[in-house]
């Protein structure tokens, strides 16, 4: 090749290079923008495993778009109320929230049904549900009437019925008794229990001064920090009101469609990495605390039979009333109702034999 056809040649290469470059950086530019958002949490800080699920949702979108997509996480009260994010959300105030459903029955109680309600579904059948049952179609069809649009973004398994300063062996024990309880309330009343509304920050001290006579709050690794055990030694379980307590992150649905569809996708992916990353925090983290909590006093007790038993009739026989007054109520619990039955067919096959015989290996301290 001549010297001259040499140098034709690599100038429309480089012609042809610089050509592909200007067209493709701008196509790069335009699938991952900058946005900013900010996300309101019902959660404190101080609750590091659940309020850190905001953060680690935020990591992983920061992440994925090389920072062009952030979302600042704010803790419950330092923009928000803890329960007025909804409102929030709708209102375009924050563009997310971190929350869960039950925190806003009062407005439908369609909005419990959606996290936790009693003797519902345990974390994996709830998952189940919402990505291969339907779950996320149903959720959304009822957000969109508050202009929101959601996803699954965190679960902490089956918490613990919570501390009693006295030990609780019958419905009869129930009768009277002054309990901080959240949304089962509604079913525990119905056996002689007096619900008593507090925040967290405030059990201690009335447990303490026999305000109440018992409190439920999370598990092992939260219920640890607040050193319940000191004043309420009795620690029963199940939590039977919230078998698999779904959080959501809540995004205003305005402002979720004017994102690029790849966005789109990947906060459905980072929600669905956040939730299982958060209920593999709290298998690991419970482990240690649980031991910490008998090692300082707590006594662990079951609820007996007759006391679950009548609970269970006692949350069918309200949600019966609650499928009368809330149509989205009845739309939902129909479609968790029949997966339920499914899902705990196949459960007590095969994971719940296997897990049975390691259990009582780990009691005969084989493992």
């Amino acid at each position: 090749m001549k010297r001259r056809d040499f140098f034709k040649s690599a100038s429309a290469v480089a012609a042809g290079t610089a050509a592909a470059t200007a067209l493709a950086a701008p196509a790069i530019a335009q699938s991952t923008p900058k946005v900013s958002w900010r996300l309101a949490s019902s959660f404190p800080p101080g609750l590091d495993t659940i309020y850190g699920g905001g953060e680690t949702l935020a990591r992983y979108v920061s992440e994925a778009t090389d920072g062009n997509f952030t979302i600042d996480v704010f803790g419950a009260g330092e923009i928000v109320p803890p329960f007025e994010v909804v409102d929030a959300v709708q209102a375009g105030t924050v563009e997310a929230a971190h929350t869960v459903g039950y925190y806003f029955s009062g407005k439908d109680v369609a909005w419990a049904a959606l996290s936790a309600i009693p003797f519902s579904l345990n974390a994996r059948g709830m998952s189940a549900w919402y990505y291969h049952g339907g779950g996320l179609e149903l959720s959304n069809e009822f957000f969109a009437s508050y202009g929101i649009t959601g996803f699954p973004c965190g679960n902490t398994a089956a918490q613990m019925g919570g501390w009693f300063r006295k030990e609780i062996n019958s419905v009869a024990d129930l009768q009277g008794l002054k309990m901080r309880v959240g949304f089962a309330g509604a079913i525990l009343t119905k056996l002689g229990v007096i619900p008593t509304p507090m925040p967290g920050g405030e059990i201690y001290n009335a447990l303490e001064k026999g305000t109440i006579d018992a409190a439920e709050w999370v598990g092992p690794y939260d219920d640890e920090k607040l050193g319940f055990q000191k004043v309420a030694p009795y620690y029963y379980y199940p939590g039977w009101w919230e078998g698999g307590p779904t959080v959501h992150a809540l995004f205003n649905q305005a402002k979720f469609n004017e994102l690029p569809a790849s966005y789109q996708s990947l906060l459905k992916t980072a929600c669905q990495a956040t939730s299982n990353d958060m209920l593999a925090k709290y298998d690991y983290v419970n482990t240690s605390a649980i031991k910490k909590l008998v090692a300082a006093g707590a006594q662990l007790r079951p609820f007996s039979g007759e006391i679950m038993e009548a609970s269970f009739q006692a949350a069918e026989a309200t949600y019966a009333e609650f499928e009368v007054s809330s149509p989205n109520f009845k739309k939902i619990w129909e479609s968790l109702k029949a997966f339920r039955k499914d899902h705990y067919l196949w459960n007590q096959i095969a994971e719940l034999n296997f897990d049975a015989f390691q259990q009582a290996k780990q009691r005969a301290n084989e493992l």
